[in-house]
């Protein structure tokens, strides 16, 4: 199995950013693709960003385009979320996730981190 840890999260101001940041242990051999989702109160969660695994190829939500950036270090098992000129209609909980196929993320079957909270405040 694969345990995923999340850090990074906190509170800024619109315009302000900020990196999330999410580790891989135990079977890391068995991720294709790692990605990030989101939850804000009230609604339901909703795919961000994701990339292959050995780096690469990324998708990004298009209400995060040209303000995030995934990518990885696979010397520390370990993908990044950089998160530029935040606004507050970003604020929610971030989730990680892991998943051995492009078709399973955010799927049942795929990984999911503990999620961690990011505020933007106006």
């Amino acid at each position: 199995q694969v345990q995923l840890i999340e850090s990074g999260g906190g509170l800024v101001q619109a315009g302000g950013s900020l990196r999330l940041s999410c580790a891989a242990s135990g079977r890391t051999f068995s991720i294709y693709t790692m990605g990030w989702f989101r939850q804000a109160p009230g609604k339901e969660r909703e795919f961000v960003a994701s990339i292959a695994w050995t780096g690469g190829s990324t998708a990004y939500a298009d209400s995060v385009k040209g303000r995030f950036i995934i990518f990885t270090d696979n010397a520390k098992n370990t993908n990044y979320l950089q998160m530029n000129n935040l606004k507050p209609e970003d604020t929610a909980v971030y989730y990680c996730n892991a998943a051995i196929s492009t078709e399973t993320m955010g799927k049942e079957g795929s990984t999911w981190g503990q999620g961690t909270q990011v505020t933007v405040s106006s």
